[in-house]
This record gives structure tokens, C-alpha cells and sequence, in this order.
């Protein structure tokens, strides 16, 4: 991987990405963090999957940006139209 990790893609973390991962893991990333960190490395906010594709836990990770392998991409949004509104009818309220 060469580019920033985005919301919603899901990677493979193996040992290429550091050897914490000698079993391979999918997170669905939440987000990549600007912490400093040693050239080709990076800090990363995620969910770890099950099998299933559920959420197991949240993890922060410490992996080199080239061992992460992109699963899939995030959905992109379906356009949207915009919804037609009718005017507000205002009229004088009596108080008291």
C-alpha cells in the first residue's frame, strides 16, 4: 500500500506489516493517525474482524505501510437527490 489508509477499507495485516501478526488479521479502518513514527510507518485506528466480517474489538496498530494489503474498498455513497420542501406557513401566535 502505497497511499494514506481511509475510513471504511478493510486490510490484511500479515508479518509484512509487522511481526505481531504472525496469525493474519482483517481490520476495517477507522481512521489513520498523524502520530510520528519512523519513515514507512504508521499508526492506524480500526476494528478487527471476526471471520464473519463482524467487529471483534478496537485496536490501535503500529504497522509498516507496505505489509498492509487493501481487502476492499469503502462503499462509495449513492447520490442523493435533493428534497423538494414546501414553504413554512407562518402566522401570528396569541399569547395570553
Amino acid at each position: 500500500m502505497t497511499g494514506q489508509m481511509r475510513a471504511g477499507q478493510i486490510v490484511e495485516l500479515t508479518t509484512a506489516a509487522s511481526v505481531q501478526f504472525m496469525r493474519p488479521i482483517r481490520v476495517r479502518i477507522i481512521r489513520e493517525l498523524d502520530w510520528i513514527t519512523y519513515d514507512g510507518w504508521v499508526w492506524a485506528d480500526g476494528y478487527e474482524l471476526s471471520p464473519t466480517g463482524d467487529a471483534r474489538a478496537r485496536r490501535e496498530l503500529y504497522v509498516r505501510r507496505e505489509g498492509v494489503r487493501v481487502v476492499s474498498e469503502p462503499p462509495n455513497p449513492a447520490p442523493t437527490r435533493p428534497i423538494a420542501r414546501r414553504p413554512v406557513v407562518r402566522t401570528p401566535l396569541r399569547v395570553g
